[in-house]
């Protein structure tokens, strides 16, 4: 069975965050919700207080298949402020793992280096700080073991995105079916 670890920092975006998350557990994919700053919960962009099912000191590299970032400010800033984030991002890349970021987030993913020569996307008006990036203009786009998306609006097919890559385009389509996406 696949995991993921979503990392939320205060501020993130809950529709991003929770759209991931929801649609990876109706796949059979873990998804664990991981609080950065180790508290028992964490509260998003608009209010929304949300139940961690982790400490940040639980991202092991070597105990999931992928890490994800949500966007949301200050969410985004919180996490690209915070060394230990970087430092994992790295691990699981050098380690050939999924790392993926949707809306602001994706600058996080610059920040530690991973998207250089990359295609990547993020929300409009941030590509300037895709740094080592070619920016494209596309929902979700995928290069190697970089997944990217642009916001809000794209929480689903991002979704969908971590599904295929983690357990393939069958059963993505079977999950979009299942929600009647489309």
């Amino acid at each position: 069975m696949k995991k993921a670890a979503m990392l939320f920092a205060e501020g993130f975006e809950e529709v991003e965050a929770l759209t991931v998350v929801d649609l990876l557990r109706r796949a059979d994919i873990v998804c664990d919700i991981v609080a950065v700053d180790g508290a028992a919960t964490v509260t998003g962009s608009h209010g929304v207080t949300v139940g961690a099912d982790k400490p940040f000191s639980a991202a092991d590299p070597d105990a999931y298949d992928a890490l994800l970032l949500p966007g949301g400010q200050p969410g985004t800033d919180n996490l690209a402020a915070d060394g230990r984030v970087l430092a994992l991002l790295r691990a699981f890349r050098d380690a050939g793992k999924l790392t993926a970021a949707i809306c602001a987030a994706p600058t996080v993913l610059a920040k530690a280096g991973l998207l250089d020569g990359k295609r990547a996307t993020c929300y409009p008006g941030l590509e300037g700080r895709l740094t080592g990036a070619v920016a494209v203009a596309e929902p979700v786009v995928t290069d190697g073991t970089v997944v990217t998306s642009r916001g809000v609006g794209t929480a689903l097919d991002f979704a969908l995105a971590l599904v295929s890559y983690l357990d393939g385009a069958a059963r993505a389509d079977e999950l979009a079916r299942a929600v009647v996406y489309r």
